[in-house]
């Protein structure tokens, strides 16, 4: 099995890292790819730079497309500039893949591709007016860790990819791999501050 994530620079770090970290320990037969345009680096929204060791014109059919989120630079370069290798890379993936995902804004890059038409998804809460401009997607209700609909499984904001990793490891596997996972990460979270989320009444960025 071949879970593939595209990443691109500027890239939220933990929408790849965290899902990749739940992920590699679902079977160690399963592969986790970080995919580029060429191989190489890229450097993430934080500043890390990391190496992605597969390019399209290499990658094969992916049973799983994970799609992370970025800032809403990099995602317009991605929906409207030069960058739109990146949805055509995503449409013909999705075509024969087993499920496809994102979290956080990645939810906008598949929605550009036409791969949420249909579907009831979420996104980080800040962009969730964002999503609504798609007149085809059905945006689920408050502020949800996670979405699944069908074989379409979208997240909220950065570290919901974590949940929604482990979700998809269910999919996968079984619950009981899902929670020998999360007994090996120790994801038991109990943060030491509390905080409610607002609603989002208008989209960050323009396209």
């Amino acid at each position: 099995m071949i879970i593939g994530i595209p990443v691109y620079d500027d890239v939220d770090l933990l929408d790849v890292a965290g899902p990749r970290e739940v992920l590699t320990w679902m079977d160690p037969k399963v592969e986790v790819r970080l995919i580029a345009r060429q191989p190489g680096p890229i450097t993430t929204r934080d500043g890390l730079t990391m190496i992605a060791p597969f390019g399209f014109a290499d990658t094969p059919q992916l049973d799983v497309l994970w799609v992370p989120g970025a800032n809403p630079g990099a995602l317009k370069e991605i929906m409207t500039g030069s960058g739109r290798d990146y949805l055509e890379f995503f449409k013909a993936q999705a075509a024969n893949a087993k499920y496809v995902c994102s979290v956080c804004e990645g939810a906008l890059l598949l929605a550009q591709a036409g791969l949420l038409d249909g579907y009831e998804v979420t996104t980080h809460w800040a962009f969730i007016p964002c999503l609504r401009r798609f007149p085809n997607i059905r945006v689920a209700p408050g502020t949800p860790r996670f979405v699944l609909d069908r074989n379409r499984l979208t997240g909220g904001g950065i570290s919901s990819g974590i949940d929604e990793a482990l979700k998809l490891v269910e999919l996968l596997s079984s619950t009981e791999t899902a929670q020998d996972v999360q007994r090996v990460m120790q994801y038991y979270p109990d943060p030491p501050v509390t905080s409610t989320l607002e609603e989002a009444r208008q989209c960050p960025f323009s396209w």
